[in-house]
C-alpha cells in the first residue's frame, strides 16, 4: 500500500501556487502614456503657453523683432519643439489676434442672449471690450494687428473684426429707436466708440494706478456722458425761460 504524498497531493510543494492560481491571467503592465483625451488637453495646453507667451513679446517687442527662438527660449524649449504647436510664426500672430477676436464676439453673443435694453447691452459690451483689449491677445490685436500677415489671412480677419463693428452698428440704432440713445449715424458712433475703446490697448499698463475693471467704468462713462460739465438751471434763468415761453 502506498502511503499519501507527504505534502498534500500529487505534484504540490508546500508555498507552490494551485493551478487555478498559476492560470489566471496576470493584470497588464501600466502605461507610460496617458490616455488619448488626457493627451490632447496636455497638448493644448502647452499650445496655449505657446501662444499667450509670444502674445506677450509682440505686445513687449513688437512682431517683427520677436523671432521664434525667443519664444522658445522663454518656454525653455527648443525652437523645434514648437512647430509640434505652431507652423510658423504668422500662424502664432493669427491665432492670437483670431483668439482675441473670437473671445469678443463670444462675450457679445452671450449680452445678446441675457437681452435687455439696447443701451444696456451696448454699454454691456463697451465692457466686454474694453476688458478684453487689456490682456495679451488683446492688446497683440491692437498694438499689432492683422497688417504683418498674408492677405489671405488678413482678410480672415477683417472679416471677424466687421461682425464686431456690425454688432455695435445694430446696437446703438436699436438704442436711438428706443430713446436712449441720441439721434446719430451709427457707423460713425460706432468707429468711436470701438476707436476709444481700443486704444486702451495702446496706453494700459498692467502696474498703473487703474485696472481693467475701473479703466473700463470711466471710460464707459465718459464716452456715454462725455466730457462736458452739465449746470443745473439757475432760478434767475428758469424764470427768464419761462417768460419767454409765456410770450
Amino acid at each position: 500500500m502506498v502511503d499519501a504524498a507527504p505534502f498534500g497531493g500529487i505534484g504540490t510543494f508546500p508555498g507552490a501556487p494551485s493551478m487555478a492560481t498559476r492560470n489566471s491571467p496576470k493584470p497588464p503592465a501600466a502605461s507610460p502614456w496617458k490616455p488619448a483625451g488626457a493627451r490632447a488637453q496636455q497638448r493644448e495646453a502647452k499650445r496655449n503657453a505657446v501662444l499667450q507667451t509670444a502674445a506677450r513679446l509682440f505686445n513687449e517687442r513688437g512682431f517683427h523683432a520677436t523671432s521664434l527662438d525667443d519664444i522658445a527660449e522663454q518656454l525653455h524649449v527648443s525652437k523645434p519643439t514648437l512647430y509640434y504647436y505652431v507652423k510658423s510664426k504668422d500662424d502664432i500672430l493669427l491665432e492670437c489676434v483670431r483668439t482675441a477676436l473670437g473671445m469678443m464676439q463670444e462675450g457679445i453673443d452671450e449680452v445678446r442672449r441675457a437681452g435687455g435694453s439696447a443701451i444696456d447691452q451696448l454699454m454691456a459690451c463697451m465692457r466686454i471690450y474694453s476688458r478684453i483689449v487689456t490682456m495679451d491677445f488683446g492688446m497683440c490685436v491692437i498694438r499689432i494687428g492683422e497688417d504683418p500677415l498674408p492677405a489671405p489671412l488678413r482678410k480672415e480677419l477683417r472679416r471677424l473684426k466687421a461682425g464686431i463693428d456690425g454688432e455695435f452698428r445694430r446696437l446703438i440704432a436699436d438704442g436711438i429707436a428706443e430713446g436712449s440713445l441720441a439721434p446719430c449715424d451709427p457707423k460713425m458712433a460706432a468707429f468711436v466708440l470701438a476707436g476709444a475703446l481700443s486704444w486702451i490697448g495702446r496706453w494700459y499698463n498692467p502696474e498703473g494706478r487703474l485696472n481693467p475693471d475701473e479703466i473700463a467704468d470711466q471710460s464707459i462713462a465718459l464716452l456715454m456722458s462725455g466730457v462736458q460739465q452739465r449746470h443745473p438751471m439757475s432760478k434767475s434763468n428758469s424764470k427768464k425761460a419761462a417768460v419767454r415761453k409765456s410770450k
